[in-house]
């Protein structure tokens, strides 16, 4: 896969970023960093490294607590279909011809 090579401005200072993601995503992940920080820098006094560090660790914590969300879901569509295959071995009806049925239906 071809490298892509792209520079973004974060907190006032460029940097060249390589990578196999398109330019677009890259720019993308540098304006949501951007901003985040720039966040965090206007409620503190704090030095540019602890606001970066800082930022790395809410923008971690945001991705934990999605990636938990996450699963959860996945394992909720897992139940939901379960639920769904027991509800079509108890009807003794294959998927296809009860989806069928009802398309005629509403015909």
């Amino acid at each position: 896969m071809e490298k892509i090579k792209t520079t973004v401005k974060i907190a006032g200072k460029e940097y060249t970023m390589v990578g196999t993601e398109s330019e677009e995503h890259i720019r993308r992940v540098a304006v949501y960093v951007d901003r985040k920080m720039e966040e965090l820098a206007l409620t503190t006094r704090m030095p540019q490294n602890m606001v970066a560090v800082l930022t790395a660790m809410n923008i971690a914590d945001d991705l934990l607590k999605a990636q938990d969300e996450n699963t959860r879901l996945r394992k909720e569509i897992m139940q939901v279909q379960q639920q769904l295959t027991a509800m079509r071995i108890e009807h003794n009806a294959p998927p296809m011809k009860r989806t069928q049925e009802a398309a005629k239906d509403k015909q």
